[in-house]
């Protein structure tokens, strides 16, 4: 049985619950790394409720999303600059348009692939992103510790990790403190569930 992630959003918008609070904690991640236009990659991006608002005029950004109904709703809100792709958020062709990007959102990706894609993605970030660029990613449960370890074993410096003790999910803020490498037009990152 497949989820049903038009309904999963639905969450967003009941205040107080995990997925409010996730945004919430999200968009206070994002916000210091947008004060200025930038390069915005973001992987499986839902309705980009947590990037498009605090977007610059100017930024340029891609938004992949697999769900039809999601993509489109991001589409309808996506400024001048922006390309929201209904496509596979685990190949990295749609990114050609933007990479290398300034920053990075995996938020829900690393909670719903195995750990072998996990590290697999992480491994393959600085082929997308620019010299500091940083990734903005969550999880929920377990295994953000194991996370936490790939991101700091491939040449990122943690800058910030939400684990609220009420709450299952988790935010991650690490920047990339090695040189960036070249784009890698085909390669798959990740398989989502």
């Amino acid at each position: 049985m497949t989820r049903d992630w038009v309904r999963w959003h639905d969450e967003y918008d009941i205040p107080g619950s995990s997925l409010a609070r996730r945004l919430a904690v999200v968009q206070d991640c994002l916000r210091p790394l947008l004060d200025r236009p930038r390069r915005v990659i973001s992987m499986c991006a839902g309705d980009g409720r947590d990037i498009l608002p605090l977007l610059p005029a100017g930024s340029r950004a891609v938004l992949v999303e697999w769900d039809p109904l999601l993509a489109g709703r991001a589409r309808q809100s996506a400024p001048e600059g922006v390309t929201v792709v209904t496509g596979d958020a685990g190949m990295t062709d749609p990114y050609a348009a933007v990479a290398p990007a300034d920053v990075l959102l995996a938020c829900g990706v690393f909670g719903n692939i195995p750990y072998a894609d996990t590290r697999r993605t992480i491994e393959a970030l600085p082929t997308l992103l620019a010299p500091g660029g940083t990734v903005v990613w969550t999880r929920a449960g377990s295994g953000a510790a194991e996370v936490r370890d790939v991101f700091a074993g491939n040449g990122f410096d943690e800058l910030a990790f939400h684990e609220p003790p009420d709450a299952r999910f988790r935010v991650g803020l690490h920047r990339l403190r090695r040189p960036p490498e070249p784009f890698v037009p085909g390669l798959q990152l990740f398989t989502f569930a």
